[in-house]
């Protein structure tokens, strides 16, 4: 029986028909935390968590990613520490456009993400527009993130994250990665699910108009 490697997903070949349907249901390529960092993520959440195996969505409509008062808290005080041991968070970017991206090193969607994110950094940072990659591999990948950083010439500074941000942001989804688009205003423009073909020019568009936001 032969199978096909698409993205963390493997697709067993069948008839043309058949592979057809089967096409559109792994169209997003999207990878799953490991067992421990899902853990993490789905600590603070019992409910609408994507059951393990099956494909994310692409993408999903605008939404607030802290929907309780208790998440809307966390969003505020929690944040993340970067490579060179800077604390940061949302807050810190007030009046710039925010591109917070979850990934983890051995993912391969994640991996294919990284050029576009390193060109709309390049091409939009002098319009405030600050990409910002956030690992959710867990303790075993955070010693690989140099050589990652390295061998994808990443041009964006990356961080770990608190456990209360990722049980935040990736509560009712565990794919990865997840990109969220944040205005100058700190309002979420548009939530990525997964990583495709056709999510450069709508993450893109959605960058745009986060620039046109109020400043």
């Amino acid at each position: 029986m032969q199978f096909k490697e698409f993205g963390c997903l493997r697709v067993r070949r069948v008839p043309l028909m058949v592979a057809g349907v089967a096409l559109l249901c792994v169209l997003s390529a999207g990878c799953e935390l490991d067992g421990a960092s899902r853990k993490v993520a789905s600590s603070s959440s019992s409910g609408n968590r994507t059951p393990q195996g099956s494909a994310a969505p692409r993408t999903s409509l605008p939404m607030p990613p802290a929907t309780t008062a208790a998440q809307q808290a966390s969003l505020t005080e929690s944040g993340w520490t970067l490579l060179d041991g800077r604390r940061a968070n949302l807050a810190d970017y007030r009046g710039q456009v925010v591109v917070l991206d979850f990934y983890a090193t051995y993912c391969p969607p994640c991996r294919d993400e990284i050029p576009h994110l390193n060109a709309l950094q390049r091409r939009y940072g002098t319009e405030g527009v600050q990409v910002i990659g956030l690992n959710v591999g867990g303790e075993e990948d955070r010693p690989k993130v140099p050589k990652f950083v390295q061998e994808l010439g990443i041009s964006y500074p990356l961080g770990n994250p608190d456990a209360a941000l990722v049980e935040t942001f990736l509560a009712t989804n565990t794919a990865i990665p997840q990109t969220y688009v944040f205005d100058r205003r700190g309002r979420l423009v548009r939530r990525f699910v997964g990583y495709d073909s056709t999510m450069p020019a709508e993450l893109e568009t959605a960058i745009q108009t986060a620039v046109k936001s109020d400043k």
